[in-house]
C-alpha cells in the first residue's frame, strides 16, 4: 500500500520561473487589453453586470499602465486604448448595457479604420492602372519602401 505523499515533493508542485510567470502575466494582460477594443465584447461585460464590479473597475485602472509607451507599442488595435480611457468612467460603463450604444462604437470604430490614412503619393483610386496618373511611386522612390 503506497502512502500519500508530501505535497511538497510533488513533481507537480514546481516553483515557477519568475520570468516566465511575468512573461505569461504579459500576454493575458495584452490579450485582454486586445479584446476591449471590441465593442461587442464590452457590451457582453457590461449586460453581464461585469462592469459594475468594484473588483473589476480596479482592475481596468491597473490597466491604464499600457498608455505608456513601453507598453501601447504592443498594442495592435489602438481602440483598445481609447475603450479603455472610456471604461474609467461610470456613465459609460452604464451606457454600455445598451444595444445603441454598441452599435454607435461599432459605427464610430468603423468610420475611423474607413478613412484611418491616406499616405501621401497613394492613391486610392482604380481609374487608371499607370502609376503617373494615379500618383503611386515606385518602389525606390516610396516613402514607406
Amino acid at each position: 500500500m503506497m502512502e500519500a505523499s508530501d505535497p511538497a515533493q510533488s513533481p507537480q508542485v514546481m516553483t515557477e520561473d519568475p520570468r516566465a510567470a511575468n512573461r505569461d502575466k504579459f500576454e493575458l494582460e495584452l490579450e485582454f487589453m486586445q479584446s476591449l477594443a471590441n465593442p461587442y465584447y464590452l457590451h457582453s461585460l457590461a449586460q453581464q453586470n461585469i462592469l459594475d464590479q468594484p473588483a473589476f473597475i480596479n482592475y481596468l485602472e491597473y490597466l491604464t499602465y499600457w498608455k505608456e509607451k513601453d507598453y501601447a507599442r504592443f498594442i495592435h488595435y489602438p481602440h483598445a486604448l481609447h475603450h479603455l480611457d472610456l471604461l474609467q468612467h461610470a456613465q459609460f460603463r452604464s451606457e454600455m448595457k445598451k444595444d445603441e450604444w454598441r452599435e454607435y462604437l461599432n459605427q464610430k470604430q468603423y468610420d475611423h479604420w474607413r478613412t484611418w490614412r491616406d499616405y501621401p503619393g497613394i492613391s486610392t483610386s482604380v481609374a487608371s492602372t499607370d502609376p503617373q496618373e494615379t500618383g503611386v511611386q515606385s518602389q525606390q522612390n516610396a516613402p514607406f519602401g
